[in-house]
């Protein structure tokens, strides 16, 4: 999935104000700016959209956990350079405090029937012989999912939450 596109996502479904979205980043030790994440928060096609990096979407997510479960003592997570659809999954799972019933639970809100074994295999180390990459289409009902037991409202479109003219 597109960078800024869960980033959008996110902030839709907990109705972040850029205020919120810059605090966050903070809490990962990452200054940002409000024009920073205006241009990341840009609609699809818009000129002024600016693509949200891997290390810049790790360091929000980090940051998330951060605000929602508190500082972990020692040293702060490292950002990662290259992000995947499962390092993202577990990321919110993390930031959620979700287990696997949970998450269960919200694909179901979604409609997508998946079982606990399917489930596990996302967060498997990579290379583990029951290791699953987590497709996009996954990962966006995951995501439509939060936003229908967090945001309470199906309101908003996809197509609004992404930015895309319908």
């Amino acid at each position: 999935m597109d960078n800024n596109d869960v980033l959008r996502r996110i902030r839709f479904t907990f109705d972040f104000s850029d205020a919120k979205m810059i605090a966050l980043f903070g809490l990962a030790d990452y200054p940002v700016t409000r024009e920073q994440v205006s241009a990341w928060l840009k609609k699809e096609g818009d000129p002024a959209l600016v693509e949200c990096s891997d290390t810049e979407l790790a360091v929000f997510l980090n940051g998330l956990i951060t605000d929602r479960r508190g500082k972990k003592d020692g040293p702060q997570p490292v950002p990662e350079q290259r992000l995947n659809n499962n390092i993202i999954f577990r990321k919110l799972k993390i930031a959620l405090d979700l287990k696997a019933e949970d998450i269960l639970a919200i694909m179901g809100l979604a409609q997508v029937k998946i079982s606990k074994h399917e489930l596990s295999a996302f967060f498997r180390r990579t290379g583990h012989k029951h290791y699953r990459d987590c497709n996009d289409q996954m990962l966006r009902n995951f995501l439509k999912g939060v936003q229908q037991k967090y945001r309470g409202d199906t309101a908003g479109t996809d197509a609004e939450q992404t930015g895309q003219s319908e």
